[in-house]
């Protein structure tokens, strides 16, 4: 199995990186803070606005370390890595399959039934987990995702199949208020929003799913798979669709349930917010770093992955699902198994 590296986050917006030899630098106000060798890294997200050197990029590509620059809202704006590694024929052989409507369908169907499972598990989890909440809502919304599933199974093509899976989340995040417990008043959901976030709920989740989106696609190309090449999401130029792909099946379970722990348990609060004149809502560095700290510890947690029965860290479960589908693709296992949780 492979190792868990670190990720490395730049949330100071005057950082600079460099490279000295096989270490990453981070200048700040033209003082050096701190360096980390290449080797223990897995990829880097700044979010700053002095940028990073051509040597350094350079290094990056050839460790294959992803370097991700995302905006104070959460958005990803730009991704430096590798050429896509790995076998040739296995790419040649997505590419095959991205053409076909008949086998994007079979593999968007497992990530789709993944997504609306997981998001099932959560309500049913909340409900389980806070016995003195009563919510009807919430446990129709459960069986009505339960119906989606089972509608999924008969879907004839991918614009059904992608009509059916909208259904099943907007019915998820119709009640996913009700799982708000603490300081409701400001953290009040009142349905996703984005590009850019128009409440503070919405700017964690929008912030989490970028930070997921870059691990995707690191590991779909670390088993040699192109990222931009997706199945149930439309290839668009610029686009890492299959790395969308294993986001939609992981959502729930590593950002959503995330987000409602940190705002339940106070970790994060009113002051960690920035308002903007335009409507936007962004954390500010201090929110940022909170909500990096909760996932840098949940990615340590370890879990039983369901289908290859072994205990995993939660950080590596895109590594393993897109490790399982590059199995699929090369005909190794008779279909892709999307991570649901019990």
């Amino acid at each position: 199995m492979r190792k868990l590296l670190n990720t490395l986050y730049i949330t100071s917006r005057d950082a600079y990186l460099s490279r000295e030899g096989e270490n990453v630098v981070v200048h700040l106000e033209s003082n050096q803070e701190f360096r980390v060798p290449i080797h223990n890294l897995e990829g880097i997200v700044t979010f700053g606005y002095m940028g990073v050197s051509p040597a350094l990029m350079g290094l990056c590509v050839e460790r294959g370390v992803y370097i991700s620059f995302v905006s104070n809202s959460g958005r990803l704006l730009a991704r430096i890595g590798s050429s896509t590694r790995g076998n040739v024929w296995l790419r040649k052989k997505q590419y095959e399959l991205a053409s076909v409507e008949d086998t994007c369908l079979k593999i968007a169907r497992n990530f789709v039934i993944g997504k609306l499972n997981n998001s099932r598990i959560v309500l049913q989890r909340f409900l389980r987990d806070h016995n003195e909440v009563k919510s009807q809502s919430i446990n129709h919304a459960v069986n009505y995702l339960s119906n989606i599933i089972h509608q999924c199974l008969d879907a004839i093509d991918l614009d059904e199949l992608r009509g059916l899976e909208g259904l099943g989340a907007k019915a998820y995040y119709v009640v996913f208020d009700e799982m708000i417990l603490n300081n409701k008043s400001f953290f009040k959901f009142k349905g996703r929003n984005r590009r850019p976030p128009l409440d503070p709920v919405n700017a964690i989740l929008s912030f989490l799913y970028t930070l997921l989106t870059h691990e995707s696609a690191s590991a779909a190309d670390s088993v040699g798979l192109d990222p931009q090449v997706g199945f149930l999401h439309r290839i668009r130029s610029g686009r890492d669709s299959l790395a969308l792909d294993l986001v939609e099946e992981l959502r729930a379970y590593l950002v959503d349930r995330l987000t409602l722990s940190m705002i339940n348990t106070g970790q994060i609060q009113e002051q960690d917010f920035i308002f903007k004149e335009s409507g936007a809502v962004i954390l500010d560095d201090s929110g940022r770093r909170k909500v990096i700290e909760a996932w840098q510890n949940r990615k340590q947690q370890t879990v039983l992955h369901p289908y290859i029965d072994e205990r995993v860290e939660v950080g590596l479960i895109p590594y393993v699902q897109a490790m399982l589908l590059a199995r699929y693709i090369r005909g190794d296992i008779d279909g892709y198994p999307p991570f649901m949780i019990k």
